[in-house]
């Protein structure tokens, strides 16, 4: 789909007997930020990165839940020599699943601070080393939130996704970026609910990302015991409590919007939901240091065996 990084798509539309017409169609595209710095910026190289961090990890990829009934996950956003081997076994997961996914929902918090509390963005297409993704403009067209160009421009945590998802499911799936930066609980519903109704009417096959990193820049030691509050609080689906942990011991899980988002949204689609972690570490692993951001994937299920 390179051909989405022209200028304009030519229509040819014929009027009358020999009179013809040029349509030019703009197809906005928003240019990776990121590339060269979070991961690398020439197609070759990166798809060497991501092939060798899978083979370090591959052994380890819990892939017979590629067969239950999931619905997304939590994955990192972090340089990819550092989060990828987490990332990996989350995408591998979806990979292995051998599902038609037709649209990525890509939930991230807004780190710049540039737009509304809400935002989808104004580009067709995303741009990333592998080529173009085209925004789902039908889902877009149903959701009840502004469209901010500036809210996605400069912010990482939805585009550092865009390789790994062309890497493993292909460039033929559509995304739906949507940036989080007033991370509450009322929002969390209701984002949730919007892509509820919306895929209610659309009835795709979606897949939904929620984008975060947890602790940073704390002690190996201190950085699991914080994480740990909040994740006892996804195992158990208490949205509020996660929101609880983070704000009254200020834990720094950038993406807590987005991954409150997914649990709102599993406990409408699932009788039962359930989340399991696939991988946990660290950026102290990659470079010793005594300060470290923590890096989760985690996968978000109904277990054909809990069915009702």
């Amino acid at each position: 789909m390179d051909w989405l990084s022209t200028v304009f798509l030519v229509v040819w539309s014929l009027c009358g007997s020999n009179f013809k017409t040029k349509i030019f169609v703009v197809m906005k595209i928003r240019k990776a930020a990121f590339s060269g710095k979070f991961y690398p910026n020439n197609a070759k190289d990166l798809k060497n990165l991501i092939e060798k961090i899978l083979i370090k990890e591959k052994n380890n990829i819990a892939l017979k839940y590629a067969s239950e009934n999931f619905i997304g996950g939590i994955v990192p956003h972090a340089g990819y020599v550092y989060s990828a081997y987490q990332a990996v076994h989350f995408f591998k997961i979806a990979q292995e699943a051998g599902r038609k996914f037709q649209t990525i929902i890509i939930l991230n918090p807004n780190h710049t601070g540039y737009g509304a509390d809400i935002s989808l963005d104004e580009n067709d297409a995303w741009n990333s080393p592998l080529g173009d993704l085209m925004i789902d403009s039908e889902f877009y067209a149903l959701l009840p939130f502004d469209k901010s160009e500036i809210s996605h421009k400069y912010e990482h945590s939805g585009e550092v996704m865009l390789p790994l998802l062309q890497y493993f499911l292909g460039s033929e799936i559509q995304i739906v970026p949507i940036t989080i930066m007033k991370q509450s609980y009322e929002n969390s519903k209701k984002i949730a609910q919007a892509i509820f109704q919306a895929n209610a009417q659309l009835k795709k096959e979606i897949l939904i990302i929620a984008s975060s990193d947890f602790t940073h820049f704390e002690s190996p030691e201190k950085r699991k015991t914080l994480d740990d509050y909040v994740i006892n609080n996804i195992f158990q689906f208490n949205t509020q409590g996660v929101y609880s942990e983070v704000k009254s011991r200020n834990i720094s899980v950038c993406g807590y919007g987005p991954i409150m988002t997914l649990m709102e949204y599993a406990k409408m689609v699932f009788n039962i939901p359930q989340c399991v972690m696939l991988k946990r570490g660290h950026s102290g692993e990659v470079h010793q240091s005594s300060e470290v951001v923590n890096y989760i994937s985690m996968l978000f299920f109904e277990n054909k065996a809990t069915k009702i």
